[in-house]
């Protein structure tokens, strides 16, 4: 079975503060990344033992066959960082 195609944006800015007074290289770099920033759904295709079967053993329906239950990625996430380079 083929499911649908996953769509993700991830996002990173960053600030790099040369200080100078320590030392010629030591930097403190402010990060900020946001991971699937578009909060897109990438639903997983069903699975086998759950909503794949049409019907049960005894021949009734299962009511359940095709439902899109889980997604293949998180959703947003957000961090931020402090680095210090030297």
């Amino acid at each position: 079975m083929t499911g649908p195609g996953i769509t993700n944006l991830d996002f990173s800015v960053f600030k790099n503060n040369r200080i100078k007074r320590i030392s010629e290289t030591f930097n403190v770099q402010f990060r900020a990344e946001i991971f699937n920033i578009m909060n897109h759904a990438n639903f997983a295709p069903p699975t086998t033992p759950d909503n794949s079967d049409i019907f049960l053993s005894d021949g009734t329906q299962t009511g359940v066959a095709g439902r899109l239950s889980r997604t293949t990625i998180p959703e947003r996430q957000i961090q931020f960082a402090l680095k210090i380079i030297f």
